[in-house]
């Protein structure tokens, strides 16, 4: 945002100078980012006028000039800018004058005439980067009068960098009240009076999106003259706020914009058909903008239209179909408020940013149409003439944003400030501030102003008492620490060690967006509603993930489309659950893997990861805790697993979290061309571990038997563990499966299970009788809770 600061003084006399100023804006939040003058330096050129103008004798493109600079007698300077004429006020550097660039204006002998000076252009005083002839003047400027006097150009520009929220500050007046906040000065806006209607001319307006389009208003002026120039005042604020001149018609709304803070678009009524409709776009519908660029509209997309076709992107650009040009005379002005949430992210999904698109997805003040469009017209009237007709305004005010009182307390000010202020002192900031403020038993009911979009809860106007009050006011305070001893928890297990495992198995960590694409996220938890964001970056961005998976099946998705054939790679972070009134936020760690087991070699032939090798990985991350028996493996079915290779991994019975193959849709729906595997668990449940303990060792050997079983085929390796650990033999140290067969020899519905068992006594050597004994034991064990049969 550029500031004048003349224009600026006119609304409040701050008497400070331009970089007290910036410094005092950029200590309270508004950074400053450049002082700039408002013109290059110049000396010694004049306002002047052409008193005469002849054809130069040997130049059918020169002109001798008899030029009156204030001075006893005309001046004779030769030019060749074509459109000189009798008459005209332009600056003229005279003879020793310096202009930018280091350019020394000298008498100088032109093709045999004598000059005596320069008529100078817009470009040559570093007004303008271009110009097209010389700088016309207002006929009534005075010649002689110094021009940068006369213009005023001893300016200073600042340029300052507003965060989002601060969007009350885009506009003059915004800065004025910042200023007047910070430096106590009056804030003396200029008095806008409603502009009487002299025609009784309408034109029907219609919302059919009263929540995107609150309020619209909007009014005909007739009668224009075309021929009318925007006077130069304007054109010079205009220009020091970076805009170019255009016209009086887009000049007037630019201006009201800057001044007020409220993007305003004027239509050509002949190209209006019927009325205004401010409505969603439909399917398939085009509209070719000012800039000549051609968007298909989507169907979210608010515009506003006639009964015929769409006339404009609503508060981003205007269309070319109902734009004014040189032969407008009659024009429909329009001043809306949109709601900031429907424009969050419109103009960059067609690749546009534009000043009124930049204001009304930060928030502009839903009070200022009706008092825009006075000014705007009166404006209008008294550059190009014309006839106004009564104002339209509709107003939706069930769909404004609704401000509600701010319980203020005062103890709560102290605490977070750290500073005990008077209770005057900041009741008076914030009235300051524009807010509506009524005393209570602990502190203040505080209604934000409407042009405050920011101002929502109570620590909001407690950093608004700390910024106004001063950062450097506050006193440093060293308090004193006394060390507390903190008992950690032997048995959780510190994140930092499951992440170096996971590394250590050959994945990758990936950070990835917290919020996701709403389409994904439907895919992988449809029977979860997600939190959508009020303000998304993108469409693509607009909800908070229930699941790490689609950040990560987002990641496969990109490294695959860069021909990566092997891909491990995991996340730790939150997940958002909404759950009744509440967001239930919850740290987990998940992992995606496709493509070979292992990396390209000559030890091994390739082979595809399969669910075996995931399960494999999760196993060995829930063993860093020293309790993997505390966790099971239950066949379940996850909407975003495959319905034949999908577990549940539960802890006491508690869901703990899942791992299984990528649903064969979703893959399709996603583009991927290969399985993917994937696991999600709850940290909370995996870090809970165990505090290690001495077990005594035998000093005696160790006995293995193995053993084959025939199980029904649904039977799982779990179910056996189990079984085995119910016999509750002291002497059993370990046992694992080494084989499973189904084939000849091997009943229809069954499977054969090859198992290992260690045995081991404490104290003496076992005996092969009772080892028999107890592997007798095990298998009874096995036939009673699992159905086993030895196989001989």
């Amino acid at each position: 945002m550029k500031i004048s600061n003349r224009w600026l003084l006119e609304w409040v006399d701050h008497g400070l100078s331009a970089e007290d100023l910036g410094h005092r804006l950029t200590m309270a939040g508004l950074e400053l980012d450049a002082i700039e003058p408002a013109a290059p330096a110049f000396e010694g050129v004049a306002v002047a006028r052409v008193v005469s103008v002849a054809l130069h004798p040997d130049a059918d493109k020169l002109r001798v000039c008899q030029v009156d600079d204030g001075g006893a007698v005309p001046v004779q300077v030769v030019c060749g800018a074509a459109n000189v004429r009798e008459g005209m006020h332009v600056p003229f550097a005279r003879v020793g004058a310096r202009l930018p660039g280091g350019l020394d204006i000298r008498k100088a002998k032109l093709r045999g005439i004598e000059s005596f000076g320069m008529l100078c252009s817009a470009k040559e005083l570093g007004l303008a980067d271009s110009a097209d002839g010389l700088m016309p003047l207002p006929d009534d400027a005075v010649p002689g009068i110094d021009l940068r006097a006369y213009l005023e150009l001893d300016d200073s520009v600042l340029e300052v960098d507003l965060t989002p929220n601060r969007a009350d500050c885009l506009s003059i007046a915004g800065i004025a009240r910042e200023t007047s906040v910070l430096t106590g000065a009056v804030l003396a806006a200029p008095a806008i009076e409603s502009v009487p209607a002299t025609i009784d001319d309408t034109l029907p307006v219609h919302i059919d999106a009263a929540a995107d389009c609150p309020r619209y208003a909007g009014r005909v002026v007739r009668g224009l003259r075309p021929d009318a120039e925007t006077p130069l005042w304007m054109r010079e604020r205009l220009r020091r706020s970076g805009i170019r001149s255009l016209g009086p018609l887009v000049d007037v709304t630019n201006y009201v914009m800057l001044e007020l803070g409220q993007p305003m678009h004027a239509f050509d009524l002949a190209r209006i058909a019927g009325g205004i409709v401010v409505r969603k776009a439909t399917a398939g519908e085009t509209l070719t903008l000012l800039d000549g660029q051609v968007i298909e509209l989507d169907p979210d997309a608010l515009v506003i239209a006639d009964t015929a076709r769409p006339l404009a992107l609503a508060g981003i650009m205007g269309g070319e179909s109902s734009g004014v040009d040189a032969t407008t005379v009659d024009v429909f002005l329009e001043a809306a408020h949109f709601d900031p949430r429907t424009l969050a992210g419109r103009a960059r999904r067609y690749g546009l940013h534009t000043e009124s698109s930049h204001r009304f997805e930060r928030g502009v003040d839903p009070a200022l149409p009706g008092t825009a469009l006075e000014r705007a017209t009166r404006l209008l009237l008294d550059i190009a003439g014309g006839q106004t007709g009564p104002v339209t305004d509709i107003l939706h005010a069930a769909q404004l944003r609704k401000i509600e009182p701010i319980r203020l307390r005062s103890a709560r000010v102290e605490r977070l400030i750290g500073v005990a202020l008077a209770a005057d002192e900041t009741e008076a900031i914030l009235v300051r501030l524009g807010c509506a403020v009524e005393r209570t038993d602990e502190g203040w009911h505080v209604t934000p102003p409407t042009h405050r979009f920011d101002l929502a809860i109570e620590v909001d106007l407690i950093e608004e008492i700390a910024r106004v009050y001063g950062y450097h006011r506050i006193p440093s305070v060293n308090y004193g620490y006394t060390p507390t001893a903190r008992v950690k928890d032997e048995a959780r297990i510190d994140v930092q060690r499951l992440r170096e495992h996971v590394v250590a198995l050959g994945y990758q960590e990936a950070i990835t967006f917290s919020f996701v694409d709403p389409a994904h996220e439907k895919l992988l938890s449809p029977d979860r509603a997600a939190l959508a964001l009020a303000n998304p970056i993108s469409s693509e961005l607009a909800v908070m993930r229930t699941t790490l998976w689609a950040g990560l099946l987002k990641a496969v998705q990109h490294n695959l489309n860069r021909q990566q054939r092997r891909i491990r790679i995991f996340e730790i972070g939150l997940s958002f659950i909404p759950q009744d009134n509440e967001l239930i936020q919850k740290n987990k760690i998940a992992g995606v893997l496709c493509g070979t087991a292992l990396p390209e070699q000559w030890a091994a032939p390739e082979r595809a990861v399969d669910f075996f090798d995931l399960k494999g990985d999760v196993e060995s991350l829930l063993a860093v805790g020293g309790s993997p028996e505390a966790f099971d493996f239950e066949i379940r079915v996850h909407p975003a697993l495959h319905p034949g290779q999908s577990a549940a991994v539960t802890r006491d019975g508690q869901l703990s979290g899942w791992l299984g193959a990528l649903n064969p849709d979703i893959e399709k729906q996603l583009g991927l061309d290969r399985p993917v595997y994937l696991f999600e668990l709850d940290l909370e449940a995996i870090t809970l571990g165990r505090v290690p303990r001495y077990v005594e060792q035998s000093r005696f050997p160790s006995i293995r038997r193995d053993i084959a079983l025939l199980v029904d085929a649904e039977v799982s390796a779990a179910r056996i563990g189990a079984a085995i650990e119910a016999v509750g033999l002291s002497e059993l140290r370990e046992f694992h499966v080494f084989d499973v067969y189904t084939g000849t020899g091997v009943p229809a519905g069954r499977k054969s299970v090859a198992l290992g068992l260690i045995l081991q006594d404490l104290s003496r050597t076992l005996t092969d009788g009772e080892v028999d004994d107890l592997v007798a034991r095990i298998v009874a064990g096995l036939e009673k809770d699992v159905g086993a049969a030895l196989r001989t």
